[in-house]
């Protein structure tokens, strides 16, 4: 690790530094940006031996702090991951490029011809925990939108994430761009992140990616804007018309295929004429599947539900647990998940296509699912490459944070002379 004495000064200079490869991005051929990103993933899996040594001091660094199953899992890199780390890279590098895309254009009687067009943000401050693949997809991501980063990944997976930033600098230097295109924070100290917050002179935009203290810190000190990446309250509401093959696969991979992801589902909200058919098989499928499930009054009769209690609802385990609620209708379900969710991601699980609309419609999350599993809450999954985010909030950017989301635009207004009388 970088011996860091002057913090203040060190974020200082990465955020001048930032700016100026932010200026020479904006107008970077697209080639070339996919030119860094291929050679930076060829980097990752010719390198991947090193990465993974490292992953093993973040791991030895995390049994030794008492992180959870959970956490340890979001932190463990293998070679199958690391084969996804190069994929997402190849699938940002393959995407169409944003910048100076056209978004609309139209002309007015005074002769005005006028374009709104894709711009970069400039600088991106990305603060995230201890997922070290996000080192990839938010660098990647914002390179591909013309946008510098400065990256701050969590204590436990520093080691990872600067392997990983290495390969990315491989690529950068290899296409002829600015090395300090994308910059990672050297050192592990939190005060690095409350100067992050402020540098409002060097950085446009500040996205966090964790937990709910992580989200809550940011929002309350940042001076730069935030794009909001809060918890993942997700809900799976099983309605009386749910297919009962449907439900079973649904929610067993919702909550059990990864339970540290902010898509994995965290409660159950089951109609309460299906309580006895299909909410019966779900819920002891998901004990069966080694889920602590917990359930309020309706559910307790069910051999192995404990029960659950007020601070269940809304909660993100982040773990093999699972609230689990009988609700009258879908009117219910939606008025339990206004008052319970983030506005994350929630999902209907119908063959009812009226109940089906109506969750649709009045839902107001980032992503409302219909008879999918919420593990698709990735943008990956959206045909982005990768995310840098969900973003939760309504201003700017909402749901999977893309290339194309991290862009603004600008007017180009052109005629031949037209003056205003």
């Amino acid at each position: 690790m970088k011996d860091v004495t002057d913090i203040h000064a060190t974020m200082i200079d990465l955020g001048q530094r930032a700016k100026a490869a932010a200026a020479e991005l904006a107008f970077t051929p697209p080639e070339r940006k996919t030119e860094a990103l291929e050679a930076a993933a060829d980097a990752v899996w010719a390198r991947r031996a090193e990465i993974l040594a490292a992953n093993e001091q973040d791991m030895q660094f995390g049994r030794d702090k008492g992180l959870s199953e959970a956490m340890m899992d979001r932190l463990l890199l293998t070679e199958e991951r690391l084969q996804g780390v190069v994929d997402g890279l190849r699938a940002i590098a393959a995407q169409r490029d944003p910048v100076g895309e056209v978004i609309t254009e139209w002309d007015r009687p005074s002769g005005l011809q006028i374009k709104r067009v894709r711009t970069p943000l400039g600088v991106i401050g990305v603060i995230y925990e201890s997922r070290p693949n996000v080192t990839a997809d938010a660098g990647a991501l914002c390179l591909k939108s013309g946008n510098a980063v400065i990256l701050r990944g969590g204590s436990e997976s520093f080691h990872s994430s600067s392997a990983i930033h290495a390969c990315l600098v491989d690529g950068l230097r290899k296409a002829g761009l600015p090395e300090d295109a994308i910059q990672l924070v050297p050192t592990r100290e939190r005060a690095a992140v409350q100067e992050l917050l402020t540098m409002t002179d060097y950085v446009d935009v500040i996205v966090p990616r964790g937990g709910k203290g992580l989200v809550g810190l940011v929002q309350r000190e940042a001076r730069v804007p935030v794009f909001a990446h809060l918890e993942g309250i997700v809900h799976i509401y099983i309605d009386r018309a749910a297919d009962p093959v449907t439900a079973l696969k649904v929610v067993l991979n919702a909550k059990t295929r990864r339970t540290g992801i902010c898509g994995a589902a965290e409660c159950l909200l089951i109609h309460r004429e299906a309580v006895e058919t299909i909410g019966q098989g779900v819920v002891r499928a998901l004990l069966d599947a080694g889920v602590e499930v917990r359930g309020d009054a309706g559910l307790q009769q069910i051999d192995g539900v404990v029960p659950a209690t007020e601070d269940d609802w809304g909660r993100e385990y982040l773990d093999k647990i699972i609230a689990a609620k009988v609700v009258a209708d879908e009117d219910d379900a939606i008025a339990h998940i206004r008052r319970y969710g983030s506005q994350h991601t929630d999902c209907i699980l119908s063959q009812d296509e009226a109940a089906v609309d109506k969750f649709i419609q009045r839902v107001d999350s980032a992503i409302v699912m219909v008879n999918s599993s919420t593990q698709f809450a990735d943008g990956g999954e959206f045909g982005m490459g990768a995310e840098i985010g969900i973003a939760t909030g309504k201003m700017h950017a909402r749901g999977p944070v893309g290339a194309e989301q991290l862009t603004s635009f600008k007017y180009v207004v052109r005629s031949d002379g037209a003056v205003r009388g």
